[in-house]
């Protein structure tokens, strides 16, 4: 934790952090020090998380909502100063061929996990640039940087979500502001789980071998664990990763470069 000293204190927002990866990375902040509040729509999850430290504080909204999110910026600031780091996380995937997915479908996985990564970051900027200093870190996915077969809205989405990651890394670059994102290949989490079902449903294979598929995608032939990606997190809000900014990093096992 050496890197990492000089951000005791500060205040970090954490969406999606009543579980998974998001869970994991409040989580790992607290223990740095952080005073962490974390979102998400499930109000009896977030409280289980923050039961596990005194610097993790629940606020229940949704990312989709821009009214939501502007008072959760609201509220949580008044209580424990403005956000030096914001981690937009919140995301969510479902599966089907392109020419079979409903428009519902599409414009949800878009509402959730990009336009709920840019009403995440927005209401924190005037602060952060005000302050001259920030850390934005996007939770994308390996599917920001590569095409993945049957989840054309999440692959559009977290693309999406890599390109306003470097449009926002220009435009702060001289204000001491970094934003950048992790990418991870899949991720041992509930969302995993969920995606096995899909498969074991779908294509009748047993979890056993739904799991070896999903897995061999990583050239270690693994599963990357949300404590992986949350020392990525970490990092990259540390003073170590000053000069880092604009930044896609993959965590996945050399899945993609």
């Amino acid at each position: 934790m050496s890197a990492t000293r000089e951000i005791t204190g500060k205040h970090a927002l954490v969406t999606g952090g009543g579980s998974g990866v998001g869970k994991a990375i409040a989580e790992a902040l607290a223990q740095a020090g952080l005073n962490v509040t974390i979102c998400g729509r499930r109000e009896a999850a977030l409280a289980e998380v923050a039961k596990e430290s005194d610097r993790i504080f629940p606020i229940a909204a949704d990312v989709t909502n821009e009214t939501e999110m502007t008072a959760l910026h609201g509220k949580a600031e008044a209580a424990r100063g403005p956000f030096d780091i914001v981690v937009a996380n919140a995301g969510m995937a479902g599966s089907a061929p392109a020419h079979k997915t409903a428009l519902a479908d599409w414009q949800r996985t878009l509402d959730v996990n990009l336009t709920g990564a840019f009403l995440t970051v927005k209401p924190a900027l005037p602060s952060m640039l005000a302050r001259k200093q920030g850390r934005i870190v996007f939770v994308a996915s390996t599917a920001g940087l590569k095409g993945y077969a049957y989840v054309a809205p999440y692959v559009a989405a977290k693309h999406g979500v890599v390109g306003l990651m470097r449009a926002l890394a220009s435009e702060t670059a001289k204000s001491g502001i970094t934003v950048n994102a992790v990418c991870p290949g899949f991720v041992e989490t509930e969302m995993l789980e969920d995606s096995i079902a899909r498969i074991v449903e779908k294509t009748g294979r047993s979890v056993e071998e739904a799991r070896q598929t999903l897995s061999a995608t990583n050239p270690q032939g693994r599963f990357i664990q949300p404590g992986e990606v949350a020392s990525a997190v970490l990092w990259l809000c540390s003073d170590a990763a000053r000069s880092i900014t604009g930044q896609a990093i993959s965590v996945s096992g050399g899945e993609t470069w």
